[in-house]
């Protein structure tokens, strides 16, 4: 049997801004074919531009296909699609136009074209109602650059199409998790945004400032959390009973705990405090300067990572 990569060749991305030229350069990088488009103009001529350092990322982080994908722009979604193995879709947040650009694709692609959406704040069920062949559409949520970041994580109705999913995303480097019901958010953006509604309280109370709150969560949890997860830390936190001997002994604190935690809201005290805040932090750095220093220090951590899965696995 094919390889998902082998079996899908062609690739349509369709939107073209940061998740979509992330998602070309990953694609391009292990030797798929890419077709792009974008309703702006000017952001699809520039792609070809945009996707070569990202090209070099990975490059840099090795291993990649020795025959690079070919990269090509589309007049149209329709176009785009025609000869799509796999349907990477990257439109704004908006249902509405989601909507307009399945029917699109719907009518142009092959019939076992999977679309899958990269959306980060809408559900499967707000936007299969677009679909006509739901059994072949899928909500791939990466998480920001997904060129490096390894989740994707996946909702499908259809359990033959969440399966080629996880194989073709896996085939990929990624790191696949399967939602067992639909929810708002997925599961790493419901955790991201809990912690930074109370990484918010704990400025808005005036307990600490934005950079020490940063700067608390990069050296502390952050760190743990990039070993482990939330789960396996409490366990471990039990000592030699483990999770149970946590929950016995230390439950109740973790309960007055979660009794303290806010719900601040975005009034404009709290949006001047961040905003304040987080320029005192960027100390005069501009965003493409910090997404340069985030970028190499996803790949350090990236290639560490490698690096001691290489040791345990000889």
């Amino acid at each position: 049997m094919p390889s998902p990569l082998q079996s899908t060749t062609s690739v349509a991305v369709l939107g073209c801004g940061l998740i979509g030229e992330s998602w070309s350069a990953l694609f391009l990088a292990h030797g798929l074919d890419v077709v792009a488009w974008d309703p702006d103009d000017g952001v699809l001529s520039a792609l070809p531009e945009r996707v070569e350092p990202l090209l070099a990322q990975l490059r840099a982080l090795g291993p990649v296909s020795d025959r690079p994908g070919r990269l090509s722009v589309a007049p149209s979604a329709a176009a785009a699609v025609g000869n799509a193995g796999w349907i990477q879709e990257n439109a704004p947040e908006k249902t509405a136009v989601k909507h307009a650009l399945y029917a699109e694709v719907e009518a142009a692609a092959p019939p076992d074209a999977v679309i899958a959406s990269s959306t980060s704040s809408l559900t499967w069920t707000d936007l299969a109602a677009g679909v006509t062949r739901r059994d072949r559409f899928i909500t791939a949520h990466p998480f920001n650059p997904p060129h490096l970041m390894p989740l994707v994580e996946l909702f499908a109705a259809d359990e033959r199409t969440l399966g080629r999913a996880e194989s073709f995303y896996r085939s990929l480097g990624r790191v696949t998790v399967a939602l067992k019901k639909d929810a708002v958010g997925h599961i790493a953006n419901r955790l991201a945004s809990a912690l930074w509604r109370e990484a918010v309280n704990i400025v808005a109370e005036g307990i600490a400032d934005v950079g020490d709150v940063d700067a608390a969560l990069v050296h502390g949890p952050g760190l743990r959390w990039s070993v482990i997860g939330a789960h396996m830390a409490y366990h471990l936190g039990g000592g030699p009973g483990g999770m149970a001997h946590y929950l016995d002994h230390l439950g109740p604190s973790q309960e007055r705990r979660w009794a303290t935690l806010g719900t601040p809201g975005l009034t404009p005290e709290v949006r001047r405090l961040l905003i304040d805040g987080i320029a005192q932090e960027a100390a005069g750095r501009s965003i493409a300067t910090l997404e340069a220093e985030r970028d190499r220090g996803l790949m350090l951590a990236l290639a560490a990572r490698r690096k001691a899965e290489e040791g345990e696995n000889p």
